[in-house]
């Protein structure tokens, strides 16, 4: 039965660790250990009997055969009982120490499994930290690359915003530039206009200065001259009048189609729902004397750009704008006009 290789069924203990297995082995083994020992021990061999030695002498006259003692059977059986006894408790003294022999080599194979198992326990524990740190290392970085990231999302994001006020702040100045100029050729086109009308008004002066003299010169061309004068004057007079009363007409006439403008914006016009009553939008408007759309510009901003869309959409919306028919009227106040936006108001 040694070497004999034997099935178990796996109960989750190891084979050789189970109380029946090891019980029925160590008796295979006992077995094993007193066939072993019967085969390797040499039979005892008896002492052969004594051999009887006779001698025959013929004689005439018969005589008895010698009486030959037998062998004392007794001691020689005791002999082979103590003998039988000395291999027995040797083989037995055999079968302990090979025993004791396994068990060692059991324990050392235990122990040795043992350590291996613990040395692999201890193995998979510090590559299980080694692959923790691993991962700690790898979150490690990918919060630093996520820092990172975050970081240059926000410095990207503060350049835009300083890119965006920067380009606003230059439109606004370039706004403000543009109106400040057009403010100076309206202030210079008003100066021109009243030194011309000082120089006519010298020139006036000089004339009439003139006529004075002719009048003194000759008095009959004078009085003629004067009365010319006089009737000059009155036509001058009249024709001022005539202009005064043209101007206030035109300028009735102006408020009249400027109004019907606003009324027609404020009509097109949806302001935002962000739009506050502090919100101003200036718009420049130029028209065709047919009332259409010519072209309209945003000269003053409201700083909300959904408002100033609003407004110059409801400059577009409109197909044809109310002009008054009269050419100097329209050239004076509809030909280029400013408008303003606002939720309050609309002027």
């Amino acid at each position: 039965m040694t070497g004999q290789e034997r099935e178990y069924t796996s109960t989750g203990v190891p084979p050789w660790k189970s109380p029946v297995a090891l019980s029925v082995a160590l008796h295979l083994l006992i077995a094993g250990v007193a066939l072993a020992g019967w085969s390797w021990s040499s039979p005892i061999k008896e002492p052969p009997p004594s051999s009887i030695s006779a001698r025959l002498i013929t004689q005439q006259k018969p005589e008895p055969s010698p009486v030959v003692e037998p062998i004392d059977q007794p001691d020689k059986e005791q002999k082979r009982k103590e003998l039988e006894k000395q291999k027995q408790a040797e083989l037995q003294k055999r079968q302990k120490e090979e025993e004791a022999r396994k068990a060692a080599e059991q324990k050392k194979r235990e122990e040795a499994k043992r350590k291996a198992e613990e040395q692999e326990r201890k193995r998979k524990r510090e590559q299980a930290k080694a692959e923790e740190l691993k991962v700690k290392e790898a979150r490690e970085a990918a919060r630093q690359k996520a820092e990172a990231e975050a970081k240059e999302r926000e410095r990207r994001a503060a350049e835009a915003e300083a890119e965006k006020k920067r380009q606003q702040e230059a439109k606004r100045k370039a706004e403000e530039e543009k109106q400040r100029k057009e403010e100076q050729r309206k202030r210079e086109e008003a100066e021109r206009k009243r030194q011309e009308e000082l120089a006519r008004k010298e020139a006036e002066r000089k004339r009439m200065e003139a006529e004075r003299r002719l009048q003194e010169q000759q008095l009959e061309a004078q009085a003629e001259q004067a009365r010319k004068a006089r009737a000059d004057e009155a036509r001058r007079q009249e024709q001022a009048a005539a202009a005064r009363a043209r101007e206030a007409q035109m300028l009735s006439e102006s408020q009249k189609y400027q109004a019907l403008i606003r009324e027609r914006l404020s009509q097109a016009w949806y302001p935002p729902s962000s739009a506050t009553e502090e919100m101003t939008a200036r718009l420049q408007i130029t028209l065709l004397p047919t009332g259409e759309l010519a072209s309209v510009k945003l000269v003053a901003s409201s700083g909300n750009t959904a408002f100033d869309n609003s407004a110059l959409g409801a400059v577009r919306s409109l197909n044809r704008y109310p002009v008054p028919s009269e050419r100097d009227t329209f050239e004076t106040y509809f030909r280029q006009f400013t408008i303003e936006f606002n939720p309050r108001r609309l002027r």
